[in-house]
């Protein structure tokens, strides 16, 4: 289990699912591993039923002894987890440089269109920029079935009872999906705006997506994540005569937390405001 944030993943635990292997033989043949975790205590309780008098201060320090050795395993145990997922990401980093792929991130919560972003992006620039993506879920196919329906290679990651993905999924999925020199690599994370903002993936950039359906007070929610992101997409702007949303009010708590945030005011559905997202991204490929 992840001690960071308490998911039950450990990165091998995780399917990598090859949408073509999917239609070939109707099943996957990659299984996850569960595994048991033994905790062993320094001490033994012994309970003598003979005596009614008891050392309340040896109990009390007693209990404190042991929940400091509690708190310093479990922060020892992050540390080794971040350490781990921080060598997987460098690695992934490093491929990335070799291979001129551009990588972004995306991240968000639950329902702010996240996928129609994508979607959006991938149909409108695919003849000019050689797309992969990688989608991250708990389980399904569906994201991964959209991407493919649009003709994107895509390869999906089920991360079952984990809440984010990690650089050793990364690094997995990489070796499956192969991605072309010279292109874009969309990575679309878990839904969750806490545990992903931990775990480098070895991506240029980490994109936040957030809605106008949504609450303006979004980033002082969730300060690691906006902090850890350096483009934000405000979308369904086409939606703001019907909802209680102040752009502004969103950008400046965000600015806050991360001054150099750059943001773009969109419509996944509607097309309002993706100009200014592609031209972006096609200057920085031409930097890269």
């Amino acid at each position: 289990m992840c001690s960071t944030c308490g998911c039950g993943t450990d990165g091998n635990g995780a399917k990598i699912i090859d949408l073509k292997e999917e239609h070939s033989h109707g099943h996957s043949h990659e299984h996850g591993h569960s595994h048991e975790h033994h905790h062993d205590h320094d001490h033994e309780h012994h309970h003598d039923h003979d005596h009614h008098h008891h050392n309340h201060n040896h109990d009390h320090e007693h209990h404190h002894k042991h929940e400091d050795q509690h708190q310093h395993r479990v922060i020892e145990l992050e540390r080794d987890i971040l350490q781990q997922n921080d060598l997987a990401a460098a690695r992934n980093r490093g491929y990335f440089e070799a291979k001129n792929i551009t990588a972004i991130n995306l991240v968000s919560s639950p329902g702010s269109g996240k996928t129609s972003f994508l979607e959006r992006t991938l149909s409108d620039l695919k003849e000019q920029i050689d797309f992969q993506v990688i989608e991250g879920d708990q389980q399904t196919l569906n994201d991964a079935k959209r991407i493919e329906a649009i003709n994107i290679p895509v390869l999906q990651i089920n991360t079952g009872k984990g809440c984010h993905l990690d650089g050793d999924m990364i690094q997995r999925a990489l070796k499956k999906l192969n991605p072309k020199d010279n292109s874009v690599l969309m990575i679309e994370n878990v839904g969750n705006l806490v545990c992903p903002s931990m775990f480098d993936l070895g991506e240029e950039l980490r994109l936040v997506i957030i809605s106008t359906t949504e609450g303006d007070d979004k980033p002082i929610k969730y300060p690691d994540m906006f902090h850890s992101s350096q483009l934000c997409i405000i979308n369904k702007i086409d939606l703001l005569p019907y909802v209680n949303f102040d752009v502004e009010k969103a950008k400046n708590y965000a600015k806050q937390l991360n001054p150099n945030m750059i943001f773009f005011e969109v419509s996944a559905t509607t097309g309002e405001g993706m100009d200014k997202w592609y031209q972006y991204l096609q200057n920085l490929i031409n930097k890269n």
